[in-house]
């Protein structure tokens, strides 16, 4: 039990969204009984064992990793959740393969006025691999195309009027910042995409001068890791983009250089791409590159999949699927002597909660009319594979997933008394996470770092690409005390993310993760129960972009 608890309502009036509502909605008292048997302990006992040293970091394809597996299956068994993977079991393969760049043999040149200039790997520029070909060549003109963003349902285009056919595009990293933040966030990670289908052969991207983190300086190890995509059954990498012969990130002085014989300098250019002007123009010089690429197949990660079956004998047949990551990055170099990312917070708490939240669930006299999935996704660090393979390939028709709820590094450092619930102004969605705020006790906050795209940066998003509604709930920066919760959560990720200090020697707020799971619980538990399935709302960008008309549309 939790050890306080702000008045619980029964009646939560009408949820209601733009596009669609839903009759006045009651809390059952069996659905409140379960809500208030929370148990912090529990969350406690399974982040310790997932984020033990024995475990190693729970990195894919390791014995950590298994052991990880085996615990969430041990769970799912207790629980009473059927297996949902393949073959009858917890488990869904997720195949991936392995690309890596040979820096030693790749190149890029700029061409200008007949000379040539060969740049340094590493100091002036990084290249992608190709997950297509192992070998790559591109010799073409570069266009410069501003934030290289093409939205004009925002109102915005910066491929508007110029052809990039044959030619290697160059554009500031980032977009405008006129887009609403989730917006923002989505355009700015589409630009190969945008770029493939308008015929260009490449892509150069640098970053504008006040976006430190996004230069070569700051991110040279981590862009010369080596990159994972899943496959599909014909062995074809998704999420690429081979006919980009070359995709290469430059560093701040090599950008410049650019713009020597362009129409724009390069300030004239900063300049227009703060103020959000879409832009377009040739650079007169072409890039040379060679991009070698070794890749790899062998590597399976496995999601854990389980269910818990639906009562009534037509919703029975539809989903509302929960997902937590169970990867995190292995032993690496030790920092302050300690070499095993164990990732408690990220992210053997959202594992824990939803793990709680199923308990939850099971513990129901009468289990929900719709059937409630579990899923510990693998690869989340890789690039949310295990996730998108999931939602891609569900072991369930897609079309009758109904809504997602992820859970990744929830953030309970101090008590919870407000919330970020990402994700849920662009649906229906949000009626259910009012629903359960006021049950819990906790206001509704708006995003208080955006610049960290937070609605991009884990699983659920995987889900939003199929057109599915989801939700992402992250506590907020009230305290309750003198801390700022946004100050703590910006020290945190500059201190302990993603080093081996996310262990369990933090001050972690059980009663905080304890709302949590209510919070997971009564938003999957009332979009189970309601008549009609999640909508996204009238004329929403990613509805409109991912929805049932768009797919319509590509079928």
């Amino acid at each position: 039990m939790l050890k306080k608890y702000s008045p619980y309502l029964v009646c939560i009036g009408i949820i209601q969204s733009v596009s669609a509502q839903m009759s006045p909605v009651t809390i059952p008292a069996e659905a409140q009984q379960a809500a208030r048997s929370v148990r912090p302990t529990a969350i406690e006992a399974h982040m310790r064992y997932l984020a033990d040293d024995k475990l190693k970091g729970r990195k894919p394809g390791t014995e950590g990793y298994e052991l990880a597996a085996q615990y969430v299956e041990k769970q799912f068994k207790t629980l009473g959740f059927k297996p949902l993977g393949q073959r009858g079991t917890f488990r869904q393969l997720v195949p991936l393969r392995k690309a890596q760049v040979r820096e030693d043999a790749s190149t890029l040149a700029l061409i200008q006025e007949g000379k040539e200039q060969l740049f340094t790997y590493g100091k002036n520029f990084i290249l992608s691999p190709n997950f297509g070909q192992p070998v790559s060549d591109v010799s073409a003109p570069i266009v410069f195309v501003g934030f290289g963003v093409s939205a004009p349902e925002l109102g915005y285009d910066d491929y508007a009027g110029i052809d990039v056919r044959g030619k290697v595009v160059a554009c500031f990293n980032g977009a405008p910042a006129i887009f609403p933040s989730n917006q923002r966030a989505y355009t700015g990670s589409a630009k190969q995409e945008v770029a493939a289908s308008r015929g260009a052969v490449g892509m150069i991207t640098f970053s504008l001068p006040t976006d430190v983190q996004a230069r070569i300086e700051s991110n040279a190890p981590r862009n010369r890791q080596a990159t994972y995509r899943w496959t599909n059954a014909q062995g074809k990498a998704q999420r690429t983009f081979p006919q980009l012969k070359v995709v290469a990130l430059l560093g701040d002085s090599t950008a410049r250089s650019l713009f020597g014989k362009a129409a724009k300098t390069f300030e004239e250019a900063r300049v227009a791409a703060n103020q959000s002007k879409p832009q377009a123009f040739p650079m007169n010089l072409v890039v040379r590159a060679h991009t070698e690429t070794d890749l790899n197949d062998g590597l399976v990660g496995e999601n854990i999949v389980g269910v818990l079956p639906g009562i009534d004998p037509t919703l029975k047949d539809e989903y509302v699927v929960y997902v937590s990551h169970l990867d995190h990055l292995g032993v690496g170099r030790p920092v302050k002597g300690d070499s095993i990312f164990n990732g408690a917070h990220d992210n053997a708490s959202g594992v824990a909660i939803n793990l709680e939240a199923a308990r939850l669930f099971a513990s129901l006299p009468q289990k929900p009319r719709r059937s409630i999935v579990f899923v510990a996704v693998t690869g989340e660090e890789m690039g949310l594979l295990g996730s998108d393979y999931f939602a891609s390939n569900p072991t369930v028709p897609k079309a009758k997933i109904v809504a997602n709820l992820c859970l990744d590094m929830p953030f309970f450092f101090h008590p919870l008394l407000d919330i970020v619930p990402y994700g849920s102004e662009h649906s229906s969605m949000k009626g259910a996470v009012e629903a359960a705020a006021t049950f819990v006790g906790v206001k509704i906050a708006k995003d208080p770092i955006p610049e960290q795209a937070v609605f991009m940066r884990s699983d659920h998003f995987s889900f939003v690409r199929q057109g599915i509604p989801a939700i992402y709930i992250k506590s907020g920066s009230t305290t309750g005390d003198d801390r700022d919760g946004t100050k703590l959560n910006l020290a945190w990720r500059a201190t302990i993310y993603h080093t081996p200090q996310d262990d369990m020697n933090q001050p972690f707020d059980w009663n905080a993760a304890g709302r949590h799971v209510q919070l997971q619980f009564l938003i999957g538990y009332l979009t189970a129960q309601a008549n009609g399935r999640p909508v996204w709302n009238k004329a929403d960008f990613f509805g409109t972009k991912f929805g049932p008309a768009a797919t319509a549309k590509i079928d």
